[in-house]
């Protein structure tokens, strides 16, 4: 009696458990839920982004996107795309996020490309309810850690052929002992413990070598079980998307059959639970969980461009669904227009990483020369009009008021440094960066957009004139609209021809610099730098005698000593 009793006791202590298990799940869920439901434009609570997960989360586009153009390493680093690109993170899905990057990397080239993804964009806007559970079903899938599903998919091949064959020897051995001790007990015995041991040894070498990879296995899991949700909520608008979601969860159920045995939570992770306890001593004596994953295995190499398709689609919807998220976030945004004419106009356009941002205006079909001094705004403008451009092509939204501009090749040479490993001064490095947009400025059919910061800055002064001018007449080509700052007054007489003038200024208010960051027609006519050092407080016969070389090369083009 005492003995059912204690086991009652275990039982119901197992339920409780089981049960409270189950309540935490239901309460954060419900809570999750409920964020949701208040907090649309708000980004997800997560940790800060560091260097690994943004290697991880280009995982797709480096499988994907480099069939057309892309914005390359020197323009995305130039313009701090990583920082633009976590500002609008809204994905809780590693597939969303990956997607999410990859677009933001890849600038549509075709007007009709974006029409059908603003569609799909509108229809989360504007449906609560299905935005929110198709998110939760995304949160759900979740991230894959420290590597990108397709690092794993990619290092698949590393562990070779696997067979099942010494697996099921093994448990034959088994077997075999346990009908010897209907012949012999020692010697059946004997057989089984040894069997035991060696299975257990054996079973230890090859879970090392399988472990990463079951988190690519238990995301494609994850991933398969939301997509098999999802495809059982209204589809409209996603009827295409919907078709090719079903195919791809049948040509994967081989791949899902079974699975707990080797995805269950508790898997040899020292568990209380005593069932997952027993389940571990099941797995290391019959080897069950490396037999079935060497199956999964087998049906993931099969299958892998379906997994593709499969990373793809879910990626795609959760990425719609994080545009719609971070337009709810900006204070005002547009639909950008598209033309394959050569212009670009902007009204009250503003940088996405500024917290009170100065909104500028811009109308041109030719080439800008900005001058100003430095800290007054043009190299931030600069990048406004970089990012805006880039945003019109990729996620179809712009931070402005109106926006139009020609489908094109978005480049930059703006935040160079030297090339300590390579060996290359700051001057190589800045006429390779300009090389390459001349480069693509040649190809025929190509339209290009392109930003230069202070061209040349690595050479002495007459030769930067002189080269600066040729590159940039280069550049004034028919295909081509070149933004460049630069603080030689000289090049806007010697391209006035060619591009338009614009400036920033600030004004000297006795002991302050007070910049309104206002763009302004024309080449700037205001010299402070000098004026400048009075301000910070530098002596005075510094200041006197600095003016007074100024004011004598001015007058007769000559330097005095």
């Amino acid at each position: 009696m005492e003995y059912i009793v204690f086991a009652l006791t275990v039982l119901v202590f197992l339920l409780l458990i089981m049960a409270k298990g189950i309540w935490d799940e239901k309460r954060k869920k419900a809570e999750f839920i409920r964020w949701l439901h208040e907090n649309y434009g708000a980004l997800p609570r997560q940790t800060a982004q560091t260097v690994e997960d943004t290697s991880r989360i280009a995982g797709y586009f480096k499988k994907h996107g480099k069939e057309d153009f892309w914005i390359d390493d020197i323009t995305w680093n130039d313009l701090n795309m990583d920082a633009v690109f976590r500002q609008m993170n809204y994905a809780y899905s590693a597939a969303g996020e990956e997607y999410l990057y990859y677009l933001l990397r890849s600038p549509r080239q075709k007007v009709g490309e974006l029409k059908r993804m603003e569609e799909h964009v509108r229809i989360f806007m504007e449906n609560k309810e299905s935005r929110i559970q198709y998110q939760i079903f995304f949160a759900e899938a979740g991230k894959t850690g420290k590597y990108s599903i397709y690092d794993y998919l990619d290092h698949l091949e590393l562990l070779g052929e696997r067979k099942n064959t010494t697996h099921y020897l093994g448990n034959l051995l088994l077997l075999a002992s346990i009908v010897l001790m209907f012949a012999s007990v020692p010697v059946g015995v004997t057989l089984l413990l040894t069997v035991i041991c060696w299975n257990i040894i054996t079973y230890f070498r090859v879970k090392g070598e399988i472990e990463p990879y079951i988190i690519s296995f238990s995301y494609i899991l994850r991933l398969l079980r939301s997509a098999k949700r999802m495809s059982k909520l209204p589809m409209e608008g996603f009827e295409g998307e919907f078709e090719e979601l079903k195919n791809c969860l049948k040509r994967m159920n081989k791949f899902q059959a079974g699975s707990y045995i080797i995805m269950s939570p508790g898997r040899m992770n020292a568990s209380n639970n005593p069932i997952e306890l027993l389940l571990d001593y099941i797995r290391m004596t019959f080897h069950l969980d490396l037999i079935k994953f060497n199956n999964m295995l087998a049906e993931v190499r099969k299958n892998k461009e379906i997994i593709d398709r499969l990373l793809s689609l879910s990626g795609y919807m959760e990425a719609v669904i994080a545009i719609g998220a971070y337009r709810a976030s900006l204070s005002s945004y547009c639909l950008p227009e598209l033309t394959e004419e050569r212009t670009l106009r902007m009204e009250n356009v503003y940088h996405p990483l500024i917290e009170h941002p100065v909104k500028n205006s811009i109308d041109t079909e030719r080439g800008v020369l900005l001058t100003g001094s430095n800290a007054s705004g043009k190299s931030t403008f600069l990048r406004t009009v970089a990012i805006n451009a880039i945003l019109a092509q990729t996620i179809h939204t712009c931070l402005a008021d109106y926006y139009r501009g020609t489908l094109c090749r978005v480049l930059s040479s703006m935040s160079l440094k030297d090339d300590l490993a390579g060996g290359d001064s700051y001057y190589i490095v800045e006429i390779k960066s300009l090389k390459r947009i001349l480069n693509q400025a040649a190809e025929q059919g190509c339209q290009i957009l392109c930003f230069v910061d202070e061209v040349l800055r690595g050479t002495n002064t007459v030769e930067r004139i002189a080269a600066s001018t040729q590159i940039l007449k280069s550049l004034s080509k028919d295909n081509v609209i070149c933004f460049a700052a630069t603080h030689d007054i000289e090049l806007t007489y010697l391209l006035e021809e060619k591009y338009n003038n614009f400036h920033f200024e600030e004004e000297i208010r006795e002991d302050d610099v007070v910049f309104n960051y206002r763009l302004m027609e024309g080449r700037a006519t205001t010299r402070n730098a000098i004026k400048l050092l009075r301000v910070m407080g530098y002596e005075e016969n510094i200041i006197l005698d600095a003016e007074g070389l100024a004011e004598h090369f001015l007058q007769s083009g000559v330097w005095t000593k």
